[in-house]
């Protein structure tokens, strides 16, 4: 049996990232390097979740897709700090959750009680 923090750190946080590196990159004209600054990684994980190595385990719908989008907008207009940042993230994650994607994945899976304790 996995948690739920588990399974949201081990297959859905490498797919936001994958996407919000797709998105920085392709909407926006942001370098590797640029994308691993802001999203503070390696260029190398960067090239690895643009090349889909990883986090390519996940489709998001359509509605995921434009929160991500919307995410990786701020992300880019502003000098965020890294509270700021956690809780942008926090957000994409509990929008995932409430999407239904972890309940038909992982049927025996739980809202994630950390996330929980931000609001």
């Amino acid at each position: 049996m996995k948690t739920t923090c588990e399974i949201m750190v081990q297959k859905v946080l490498p797919a936001i990232r994958a996407e919000l590196s797709r998105v920085m990159i392709s909407d926006y004209g942001c370098t590797q390097q640029d994308v691993a600054e802001v999203l503070e990684l390696s260029r190398a994980a960067v090239s690895q979740y643009v090349s889909e190595k990883r986090g390519a385990e996940i489709g998001f719908s359509e509605e995921t897709q434009a929160e991500i989008k919307k995410f990786a907008a701020l992300l880019l207009e502003n000098e965020l700090s890294y509270q700021v940042k956690v809780e942008g993230m926090c957000n994409v994650c509990k929008f995932v959750q409430k999407s239904g994607w972890l309940y038909k994945n992982a049927p025996e899976a739980k809202s994630c009680s950390i996330c929980g304790d931000l609001e």
